[in-house]
């Protein structure tokens, strides 16, 4: 660039001073013909060189030339930042997050080192080639899911570097810094909002209802890949562009100053999360956050590598280690709900207790995290001895499963307790049979949540779901004792002879009480147990057929030995009321879950 006279510089210098002249404050020099920037760069030059060895008067004129410059300068530099600093739009960083296929902590190079030889003073360097070489020499680590977009023109960059080399070699960084951080903070919160974080402190997060806070979770995990992967990164990689080798760290200085506010809002949002209640319906939000801040972590320590950012890098850390440490809470939380669930009423029919849906629901969510949750869980339960004397409290001995990880163990323990507790509730059954059909129908409904879930069924194992199974098969076989044993009683032979022998004849009198009770009995079997349901049709069905399987050849016998005795006599239609056929249709009544009266018609 041809040097410029001093007495030439400091006129091309008043001339563009706004304080003094109506064009200069109308104009800007940068917005105009190349060869005026590059004039009026060249004045800057020799002014901010002539104050090396200029005498102490000439040295006044120099100073206030030096200082007319700068107020342009300043006016220059903010007015191309503004020019060129609008909020991103909103939809264009979203596709931009949308492109990363590598989410892991691989690193690329991205550095050209710069020339060790480098002199400290830029003014030095050939016009043009500061900002190149500035440009190639940023050096700086960038994950693969990091999608740096241009904020500024290469042009504009090129202007605003060789500005700012010019405001920094005046002593004019503070206000070139602040000038940048203002613009740039502006364009940075703006995208920042329409990315639809909310401006609130880690109290009124916290004081949100579950629901919306969900939302603001999912809401918050899209925002913050475009933050810490487009945004922040690409603030970072501007300031890079401006302002790297102009002096110390005065890149990351001016980094932080535009974006510290924005991230310190956006890891408040994931702190207050991470320090709220523990209650299980928080969990998998939890688990989500944890996922996408773990994910992230890479990125962050990347972007904020600096050393004035490191209280961001510690706050995200610290932020997932919490996160982790509330799963655990929530986790230990959710299984002592299980245990101490209190309600007392009697789900109508024996059929599926609330509580048995809502655990085998959860568990299953859990087992969609496992990944995520066989990192985070590494102890096994507390079972019994932790309430060592409680009578009300389960035992399990985990020997057996000693190859399970932490995680299942946890799963299989729910199971147990929510067994457990189970088994409590039905004892407020006044009808004894009921009681295992209350159980049967819950166990079972365990054991089909489990063999449909790949996952949960893989952690849970068979060996453990062959013990539940078996405890279906004993719960239907006692139910079975427990209501046709006493039915099937009436159709025994005993007591039915008369005095001595067989030959010596049958009682009619108490043939026909006998006819007369079973009839009683299996009339109110069916009334009741019509109503009493098992969801299951296979259940159902498999439970009808072994019921008739005990009961008609039972009823055919007795009543093909003792048929001629009863209609041999006076109104046999009021002891022989059933056909083997009509039990037969009756059992089909039983387990629907409705009064005999609806069901009826199927005889």
């Amino acid at each position: 660039m041809e040097e410029v006279g001093m007495e030439s510089a400091e006129k091309i210098i008043l001339r563009w001073d706004s304080t003094a002249s109506e064009e200069a404050r109308d104009r800007m020099i940068f917005e105009g013909d190349r060869s005026e920037v590059d004039l009026y760069l060249r004045a800057v030059d020799q002014i901010q060189h002539a104050t090396i060895d200029s005498s102490s008067c000439a040295g006044d004129k120099v100073n206030a030339a030096i200082q007319i410059a700068m107020a342009r300068l300043e006016d220059e530099f903010r007015n191309i930042l503004i020019t060129h600093s609008s909020p991103l739009e909103t939809e264009s960083l979203l596709e931009l997050t949308t492109l990363s296929t590598d989410n892991s902590a691989e690193f690329e190079e991205c550095s050209v080192e710069a020339d060790e030889e480098e002199p400290d003073r830029v003014l030095e360097l050939p016009e043009g080639e500061s900002s190149r070489r500035a440009r190639s020499s940023v050096s700086y680590k960038t994950t693969k899911s990091i999608r740096e977009v241009d904020l500024i023109p290469a042009e504009a960059i090129d202007d605003l570097r060789s500005i700012a080399e010019r405001m920094i070699a005046a002593d004019y960084l503070r206000e070139c810094v602040q000038v940048y951080g203002s613009v740039r903070k502006s364009a940075v919160d703006a995208s920042f909002w329409n990315l639809g974080i909310e401006k609130l402190s880690i109290g009124d997060i916290q004081r949100l209802d579950w629901d919306s806070v969900e939302v603001k979770i999912r809401r918050w995990i899209r925002a913050a890949r475009v933050c810490i992967r487009v945004l922040f990164a690409s603030e970072k990689k501007l300031c890079e562009q401006i302002f790297y080798g102009l002096g110390t760290a005065i890149d990351d200085t001016c980094f932080m100053e535009t974006v510290k506010g924005p991230a310190i809002q956006l890891f408040n949002f994931a702190e207050a999360i991470s320090i709220s209640k523990r209650e299980p319906e928080k969990l998998f939000k939890i688990l989500d956050l944890h996922d996408a801040l773990l994910d992230l972590l890479p990125d962050i320590d990347v972007v904020f590598v600096c050393k004035s950012a490191e209280s961001i890098r510690v706050q995200a850390a610290e932020i997932l280690s919490r996160l982790a440490e509330a799963a655990r809470g929530i986790l230990s939380e959710f299984e002592n709900k299980v245990l101490r669930e209190p309600s007392r009423g009697t789900v109508p029919g024996g059929t599926i207790h609330p509580l048995t849906r809502y655990v085998m629901n959860y568990i299953s969510l859990i087992s969609d995290y496992k990944q995520t949750l066989n990192e985070l869980i590494v102890s096994k339960p507390s079972t019994g001895s932790r309430y060592s004397g409680d009578p009300t409290t389960p035992d399990m001995d985990f020997a057996e499963l000693e190859e399970k990880s932490p995680l299942a163990l946890h799963l299989i323990w729910t199971i147990v307790i929510l067994l457990f507790n189970l088994d409590i509730k039905s004892k407020n059954y006044v009808d004894g049979s009921i009681v295992h059909i209350f159980m049967m129908n819950n166990i079972y409904y365990v054991v089909q949540k489990v063999k449909g879930s790949p996952e949960l069924h893989e952690m849970i194992g068979d060996d453990y779901l062959r013990k539940l199974s078996g405890k279906v098969r004993q719960e239907a076989i006692t139910y079975q004792r427990a209501t046709w044993v006493r039915v099937l009683y009436c159709l025994r032979d005993e007591g039915l002879h008369v005095s001595g022998s067989f030959s010596s004849g049958v009682s009619k009198s108490a043939l026909r009480e006998r006819f007369k009770t079973f009839n009683a009995m299996f009339e109110d079997v069916h009334k009741t147990q019509a109503t009493w349901l098992i969801p299951d049709i296979q259940l159902r069905e498999e439970l009808r057929i072994s019921i008739s399987e005990k009961l008609l050849p039972a009823y055919r016998s007795f009543l093909g030995r003792y048929r001629n005795h009863i209609e041999s006599g006076r109104h046999p239609e009021n002891y022989i009321k059933y056909l083997a056929d009509d039990l037969e249709n009756a059992v089909l009544d039983f387990f629907e879950g409705h009064p005999v009266s609806q069901t009826s018609r199927r005889r």
